[in-house]
């Protein structure tokens, strides 16, 4: 059953919380208003675009990995979906080899290539558990489309590693047309009907506890507008 809540844990994770500070001073983590793709105005934006040089992703690396290994999730390579995917994926590879676990790693194109090997895969052949690697997740279509590529290849989708869950209602096209909300966020629906693990390092629950630790009135004026989106978009 998913539901709708406005409640968060009372204790602070650290990993998500030195994440937060770190997307906070990189400008990734911004607050103002911001329109989504679901029409919403959200008080904060995540741009996982903008980890934008060597010390910065390598830096996002080590957050990702930190979180996949202690989430315990067993996996046999690595797929980064195109397009943001495509570094992060490569960045975590190349982070799990420095700790002793050097895996293979694919991405895709996204219109097919017509010469040379041809395909929209790069890399290593996909095959065994497979784990994707993406910045955040909206409406979940990016992750059906990687499912439904490594299916194809006779590999299987067995986890999803994000930066950020945005722990929001999700929306879909309804018999109309229009965009209508669904009881349930991208992550849980990629969790409990698609049958994958997800892994965050952080979530909104993470950033409004980060800003309950913040004293100055700009922070306090930014929780109270994110504490206000959870209330109305959030779910469990």
């Amino acid at each position: 059953m998913f539901a709708m809540t406005t409640s968060f844990s009372s204790s602070p994770d650290p990993l998500a919380q030195r994440f937060v500070q770190f997307a906070l001073e990189a400008g990734v983590l911004r607050f103002g208003e911001f329109k989504t793709k679901a029409g919403r105005l959200s008080p904060y934006f995540f741009n996982a675009g903008l980890f934008d040089d060597g010390a910065k992703l390598g830096q996002l690396a080590e957050f990702y990995t930190e979180r996949i290994l202690a989430s315990g999730v067993a996996f046999d390579m690595i797929f980064g979906p195109a397009y943001k995917g495509i570094p992060l994926a490569a960045a975590v590879a190349v982070e799990l080899a420095r700790r002793g676990r050097n895996l293979p790693f694919a991405f895709n194109r996204k219109e097919a290539k017509d010469h040379g090997e041809g395909g929209t895969l790069v890399g290593a052949p996909l095959r065994g558990r497979v784990l994707i690697i993406d910045d955040v997740m909206s409406a979940g279509t990016a992750a059906r489309e990687s499912i439904a590529l490594i299916r194809g290849a006779g590999a299987t989708p067995h986890a999803m590693a994000i930066a950020l869950d945005r722990q929001e209602i999700a929306t879909e096209v309804g018999p109309d047309g229009t965009l209508r909300e669904v009881p349930y966020s991208a992550v849980q629906y990629v969790q409990r009907e698609l049958g994958l693990t997800v892994c965050a390092i952080a979530r909104l629950d993470d950033l409004l506890q980060y800003l309950l630790q913040q004293d100055d009135s700009a922070m306090r004026t930014h929780r109270e507008r994110v504490q206000a989106y959870r209330a109305r978009y959030g779910v469990a």
